[in-house]
Order: structure tokens, then C-alpha cells, then sequence
């Protein structure tokens, strides 16, 4: 059914959600934005699934939005360049709002968009060797899709530490962020995330999903007009020469123009 993700629903009602864009670090494309999207309105929908791991295959967890994908922005209308927007958008808030319990299985990198993933999750667990950063500022764009969800994950004194420098950060300064629950070394990740799934099993499934939901609107940090200025920003940004130059300079295998 799906060609960059599968899906797997154990006899308990727990749901793996994983990426398997190996070859290309689970970068974000528009295939595998439609068919997260996908996925998750049908897991959300189904009432024999209890939980759902958001997981990904290979070295990464997810490397962000696909570069190829945001190439192709540059000589797109500003019409298809909102389309394109707003289907990742879409994506981060179909995952954030599924109402079912989301635990982050993060077994490697996340960056850019991977820390986005992360933030929709309602608990993300990783590998104590894994790295994190919002890359973005350095390629000439910006964290605009995932803004609304990092910063109702961190708040905005800890964003402001890496939302725009671009720095690379590690695994206990991401528990510190608030973007992961906890580190561990790589051969505990599996237990520590079913510690997580487990204790969801003796809830009442409406109340969990009612009890999300509340915390969410009493957040009150992620809303459609936020996301929407989130959409017109990643937009704005992919018209932008920075932006160019930045994205050329990595196809190009050279420094962009504003790196020392």
C-alpha cells in the first residue's frame, strides 16, 4: 500500500508507524508526507488501535524536508509553492492531533523537519549517541512548518537557544530542550519505549483520547493560524535568494556565500 513508510498493528492494538526512506536518511519528500498523512487519519480512525511508534529504518530517524523536494520550489508559482507548504503542514498536524497516544522511537539524527517529527510526538525516546539541530539557517530557510510544534514543545526561551543558529546538539541536551523524554543506549531504546506503550493498555481509550485532546487546547500554542503563518513563511522564504543560494551550495558540494 505504501512505498516510503509501513505499517504494523500487533495483537494488543499497538501501531508501528515507520519511515523507510533509507537511501535517503528519511528525508521528506511528497510521497512520504502524503502517505504519513495517510497513515495517520487511518490510525486515528481505527478502534482497535491503542497506541501508535512513530519509528523510522536505518541510521537516521528523519534528516528533514527532502532538498531535491525543495529544489523543485524554486521555479514553482507561488500557488504550487504554498500547495507544497501546506502539504507538509498538513502532514505535522495530522500526526500532532491523531487521537491516539504518539511515542517517538528515535533510533538516529533528527534534523530540521526530524525535529519537528519529534516535537508532534506526545513522548519521543532516543538513542543516547543521536544528534539533533534545526538546520535550516543554514541552508538560507527557515524552521517555519515545524515552528508551531517546537515551540509548543520548548518553549521559547529553550528554542531560542537553537531555533536559528543551527548548532547540532545531543541527546541529553535534547532531554534538557525538552524535545526527547529521555536517552538511553541503543539496546534499551526498544524497552524504554514499550514502558512508554505500556501503561496506555489499562486506560479507557476514549479517555485517553479526550484527556490529549484537552491538554492540547488548554496548550492553546498550536493553532490553524499559526500554522497557516507557519505555511506563508516556508513560502516566502523558498522565493527568497538565500534560500537559493543556500540549497545550490550543497547540490553544488560548496560553502554558500555567507559560511566563513
Amino acid at each position: 500500500m505504501y512505498e516510503t513508510i509501513s505499517v504494523e498493528v500487533d495483537a494488543r492494538g499497538v501501531a508501528t508507524l515507520t519511515m523507510t526512506r533509507v537511501e535517503k536518511h528519511n528525508a521528506l519528500n511528497a510521497q512520504m508526507m502524503d502517505e504519513l498523512t495517510d497513515a495517520a487519519l487511518n490510525l486515528g480512525a481505527d478502534a482497535a488501535v491503542r497506541v501508535v511508534i512513530l519509528a523510522s529504518e536505518g541510521k537516521s530517524f528523519c534528516a528533514g524536508g527532502d532538498l531535491e523536494w525543495m529544489r523543485a520550489q524554486f521555479d514553482a508559482t507561488p500557488e504550487i509553492k504554498e500547495r507544497e507548504a501546506r502539504r507538509l503542514a498538513d502532514m505535522l498536524w495530522t500526526l500532532n492531533f491523531m487521537p491516539k497516544p504518539l511515542i517517538g522511537r528515535l533510533q538516529g539524527n533528527a534534523f530540521g523537519g526530524g525535529v519537528g517529527m519529534a516535537s508532534v510526538c506526545d513522548v519521543a525516546v532516543g538513542v543516547d549517541r543521536l544528534k539533533m539541530g534545526l538546520t535550516e539557517t543554514r541552508l538560507g530557510l527557515i524552521p517555519a512548518t515545524i515552528g508551531p510544534y517546537v515551540l509548543a514543545r520548548m518553549g521559547e526561551a529553550m528554542a531560542r537557544r537553537v531555533f536559528m543558529s543551527a548548532r547540532l546538539f545531543d541527546a541529553t541536551e535534547a532531554v534538557t530542550l525538552g524535545l526527547l523524554a529521555k536517552c538511553v543506549p541503543a539496546d534499551d531504546l526498544d524497552a524504554s519505549v514499550e514502558a512508554e506503550v505500556a501503561p496506555y493498555l489499562n486506560c479507557a481509550p476514549g479517555a485517553v483520547a479526550e484527556g490529549k485532546a484537552l491538554a492540547q487546547s488548554l496548550g492553546g500554542t498550536v493553532t490553524r493560524e499559526a500554522v497557516a503563518a507557519s505555511v506563508a513563511a516556508l513560502a516566502r522564504r523558498w522565493e527568497s535568494p538565500e534560500s537559493a543560494e543556500g540549497i545550490g551550495a550543497f547540490f553544488e558540494k560548496r560553502k554558500a556565500a555567507w559560511m566563513i
